[in-house]
């Protein structure tokens, strides 16, 4: 089986990306500053808390966005904010032609969207669409919605760009895991989700094009619709230290694959990576045992579901079903094949507990 996961960053390069970041951060909360946790409520020249438009401006400048904001919601809530901002509703959007996340879905049913579709790992079936369709704008969706993707970001934006496209990326499960984000590749607007970057729970960021965040603001004028100026403070916290970790994951992801493809767990088929929709290890038997490996696999101390997708809560591996929209891809594969992430564990505990979870399932 062939899959096309996202390159991620480097130790070296996550290090430098946090050093970026912190140097950014220097600059725009001089002396005691940064030793706060922010404050409350609508200021009135901004209508939302000092700090958090602050760090806003901090976060805007690491991505190269013209603006950028915190909304409620986690991930879902910033692709609704960025979709409510980018088009109106009853508009034509395209997209690529693969299951949509489930959640997303539910906000483009919301905004009563025509749904129109390409293939985009083919550029000329986008500019056939676009052609055929004239969308207001494109939602593309950074990491993997299918096993065969290869589409390379920057392609399609460009595709998108040359025909004068805006464009709306969801970056989840791909922000401060990989160099560069949508809105670094022109798009017009990213989202993304602080609670997968061990920021707190239900903070999302939308950032790109400074009319289009403005145009996001005036809809969340609202006291109740902003983000606090210490939940900013501490989705900020979590981004300066989200880089390295998830570098660490990458190579204890590679060293799974060489390992569980040397024979380690002769259960094991093979593995590989995937972006499914976090970059996981994907592993494969020889028979129809994952759900039996599943149910077992949590006494030996995996996590048997997930929180946030690699949040803060998230330590020990997870061992869960392959993701929905892989299933809804190929249904047959739920039967044979599991998704490991190990979070903040090593490679020596993702094989311990897969070894002792197959021989329960086979003493059984």
């Amino acid at each position: 089986m062939k899959t096309y996961p996202l390159q991620s960053m480097t130790m070296a390069q996550a290090q430098q990306q946090q050093f970026k970041l912190v140097d950014i951060i220097c600059r725009h909360f001089p002396g005691a500053d940064f030793l706060s946790q922010g404050d409350l409520g609508l200021v009135p020249d901004l209508h939302q808390p000092r700090m958090t438009r602050r760090i806003e401006a901090v976060i805007a400048e690491f991505f190269g966005a013209e603006s950028a904001a915190f909304v409620n919601g986690a991930g879902t809530g910033a692709l609704r904010a960025g979709l409510a901002a980018l088009v109106s509703p009853n508009s034509t959007l395209l997209v690529h032609n693969a299951p949509i996340y489930p959640t997303t879905k539910a906000s483009i049913e919301q905004m009563g969207l025509r749904v129109v579709q390409a293939d985009f790992n083919h550029t000329e079936q986008i500019v056939a669409a676009i052609q055929q369709y004239q969308p207001a704008a494109s939602l593309v969706q950074h990491t993997r919605q299918k096993i065969s993707d290869c589409y390379a970001l920057q392609e399609v934006i460009d595709t998108l760009n040359q025909h004068n496209i805006p464009s709306l990326v969801d970056d989840n499960y791909a922000a401060m895991k990989v160099e560069q984000i949508g809105c670094q590749y022109g798009a017009s607007l990213s989202t993304f989700s602080c609670f997968k970057l061990l920021g707190p729970q239900g903070v999302g960021i939308v950032a790109g094009k400074q009319a289009i965040i403005d145009n996001l603001r005036h809809s969340m004028y609202s006291g109740g619709c902003q983000i606090q100026g210490y939940q900013a403070m501490e989705a900020l916290r979590g981004m300066v230290f989200a880089p390295v970790m998830h570098a660490i994951q990458a190579e204890v992801n590679d060293e799974l694959v060489t390992r569980l493809n040397q024979g380690e767990v002769p259960q094991v088929k093979q593995a590989f990576l995937a972006n499914a929709q976090s970059k996981v290890l994907l592993v494969e038997f020889h028979d129809p045992i994952a759900e039996k490996v599943l149910a077992v696999a949590h006494t030996f101390g995996a996590l048997p579901y997930p929180v946030g997708a690699e949040s803060k809560f998230e330590i020990p591996p997870l061992f869960y079903r392959i993701s929905g929209t892989f299933r809804q891809t190929a249904p047959t594969l739920e039967q044979r094949m599991i998704r490991i992430n190990p979070n903040r564990s090593g490679a020596d505990t993702v094989v311990r507990i897969l070894r002792e979870s197959c021989r329960l399932k086979n003493d059984k």
